[in-house]
C-alpha cells in the first residue's frame, strides 16, 4: 500500500495511467470526465492500492498539473465510494480516509504521522460480534489499530 504523499513526482499523469483509470471508472459504470480520469489515475493508474485524503489527493492533482478544486475531490471520492470503487474508512470524527483495496483487511493507523497503512490480516482474529439490533443487518467491521512511535 503506497502512501499517497510519496506516491508521485511533479509530473503530468501519464496516458497509461489514465487509461487504468477510464477502465477503472467504466467497469463501475461512471462517466469518465476529466477531472474523475485525473483523479482514477492517480488512484488506481499504476496498479498499486492506496490509502489517500481528500487533502492528499487534491495535493497529489495539483503535483500532476491538475487544476481540480477540493470540493470537486471530495465529491468525485464520494462518487467512487457509491460506485464501490474505494471504501472510506473514518479514524475519528473529523478524518476519513480513502482505500482502492477492497478486501476485508485491518488497518493500523500511525497517530502522530496520520497515516493509514495496512495491517496483517492473518495476525487478526474476530471471535465474536455483539448481537445486532433488530431490523439491522451487518454491512462491514473496519479494524483501525491505532498506534504511537515509542
Amino acid at each position: 500500500m503506497i502512501d499517497m504523499s510519496d506516491a508521485f513526482e511533479k509530473d503530468a499523469i501519464s496516458n497509461d495511467a489514465a487509461r487504468r483509470g477510464t477502465a477503472w471508472l467504466s467497469r463501475a459504470g461512471l462517466r469518465p470526465t476529466r477531472q474523475r480520469v485525473a483523479l482514477a489515475a492517480l488512484l488506481v493508474g499504476d496498479g498499486q492500492d492506496r490509502h489517500v485524503t481528500a487533502e492528499s489527493l487534491h495535493a497529489a492533482a495539483h503535483a500532476a498539473g491538475e487544476q481540480v478544486s477540493l470540493a470537486t475531490v471530495y465529491n468525485t471520492l464520494r462518487a467512487f465510494c457509491e460506485a464501490g470503487l474505494i471504501h472510506e474508512i473514518s479514524v475519528d470524527g473529523s478524518r476519513s480516509y480513502f482505500d482502492t483495496r477492497l478486501d476485508d483487511h485491518p488497518h493500523f493507523f500511525w497517530e502522530d504521522e496520520g497515516r493509514l497503512v495496512d495491517a496483517p490480516a492473518e495476525d487478526l482474529e474476530i471471535a465474536r460480534l455483539p448481537r445486532l439490533p433488530d431490523g439491522a443487518e451487518l454491512s462491514r467491521v473496519d479494524v483501525v489499530i491505532r498506534l504511537r512511535r515509542t
